[in-house]
């Protein structure tokens, strides 16, 4: 396993919601990263947002981890979920609401 593994799993761990996306949350770089900032903001549980710009060689990692090619990818509670798209599904079924109470312990 490589550096750039441990340290993905590290941040997971680290972090109950995780997005890796372009950009950072105080200054996203593309029109997703913004639309999964919002989506998270709205619930109100604290969440991280690395930059993978500034780590092609750790954006590869990703995709090789995740077998998900795009950006953002999503970790909550150390469970990859992939994107708004799949997000906003799972909200639509009333998924996520739960989903981040337990990772919260609430």
């Amino acid at each position: 396993m490589s550096n750039l593994d441990d340290e993905i799993k590290e941040e997971v761990k680290n972090n109950k919601i995780l997005i890796y996306g372009k950009g950072t949350r105080t200054a996203p770089q593309c029109g997703f990263t913004v639309e999964t900032i919002q989506f998270f903001s709205k619930y109100g549980y604290p969440f991280e947002v690395v930059n993978v710009l500034e780590n092609m060689q750790k954006r590869e990692a990703l995709n090789k981890m995740t077998n998900w090619p795009t950006l953002p990818k999503v970790f909550i509670d150390g469970k990859f979920y992939g994107d708004t798209d799949i997000l906003d599904e799972m909200e639509a079924k009333g998924e996520v609401e739960p989903l981040l109470k337990a990772a919260f312990g609430e």
